[in-house]
Formats: C-alpha cells, structure tokens, sequence
C-alpha cells in the first residue's frame, strides 16, 4: 500500500496533465497532493522520514516555482535531484560504516554486511543512473514524452531494478530449515 501512496502525486500529475495539456496544473495538483500527504502522515505518526521530507521540500519548492514562474524546467528537475539526494545519502551512510539500506530494512531482511554493501552500491548506481536519465529525457524530448517517461518510465525502471534485486537477494536469503 505504501508504494501505491508514493505514486499518487505521480499518477494525478499524469492525469491532469493527459486531460489538460497543461504542465502547471499538473504540478499544482501534484504540489496539493503532497502536502496532504505529509499532513496526513504527520497527523498519523508525528513524524515524516528523511526522504518524505526531502520529497515535500523539492515539491515545494520546485513545484512552486514552476507554478510561479510558468517554467516546467523546474518541475522537470525535481525527480533527478531526489534521486540523486538518495544516491548521495546512501552512499556517504555506507562510507560511514552506516549501512542506511540495512537501518531501513534491516528487520525484515537478515544478510552478511558484504550484501548490503553490494545492494547500497547497486542502489547508489541505479539512483544516479535514474536522475540522469530523467535529465536526458526532459532536455531531449518533448514535455508530452517527460510526463509519459516520469510514470512508465520511472516506473517501468523501479520495477525491473525490484525484480533483479529480488533475483539476487533470493540466492543471498538464509535457507530456512
């Protein structure tokens, strides 16, 4: 359910931006959704992780600034620079000695510390691969193929880099008895 929560803003840019054609009021709505969305999870939990509030901080600001300014640039930069916020936090936590994979997910998952480094690295490289493919797409193609490459082709991306993951931690996983 979380993954469909962190697509929401996502998906409703797509939408209004395919019935309207119109990339502000796509991030207007994108904008309102985020902000609901940590209301609610603050309200919840009284708390936003790192990456919920570095999300909302980009929204706003990069979304507000293509509203205010008419720019879509802006708007069309924010998904490279989360990627790249998380590439840059993952890989000064595994310089550290503080795998931040492993703080994460650390009890749902028991693996040697050279998998998680291993996963942190893949991560770290997909992340940065992920907001320069974003930059390639919004500087090279129309706005039309960045809306379509920023939920298919973001999507389509997390999806596959999910499935090869998963093939490699299934070889990792300890047998159960």
């Amino acid at each position: 359910m979380k993954i469909l929560n962190d697509f929401i803003a996502i998906i409703l840019f797509f939408v209004i931006y395919t019935t309207t054609k119109n990339i502000i009021w796509a991030t207007a709505v994108a904008l309102m959704v985020g902000i609901i969305q940590a209301a609610v999870t603050w309200l919840k939990h009284k708390k936003l992780d790192t990456m919920q509030k570095v999300n909302l901080g980009l929204i706003v600001v990069f979304g507000g600034a293509t509203i205010l300014l008419r720019d879509p640039r802006f708007i069309m930069w924010k998904p490279t620079l989360l990627f790249w916020f998380g590439a840059a936090a993952l890989a000064v936590s595994h310089i550290m000695k503080k795998n931040g994979l492993k703080a994460m997910m650390g009890k749902e998952l028991k693996l040697d510390d050279r998998i998680w480094g291993n996963l942190t690295i893949a991560w770290v490289v997909f992340l940065i691969f992920m907001g320069a493919a974003n930059l390639v797409v919004a500087h090279n193609f129309s706005e039309q193929q960045w809306v379509n490459y920023k939920l298919f082709g973001t999507l389509g991306l997390m999806m596959a880099f999910a499935l090869g993951q998963g093939v490699y931690l299934s070889k990792h996983l300890p047998k159960e008895s």
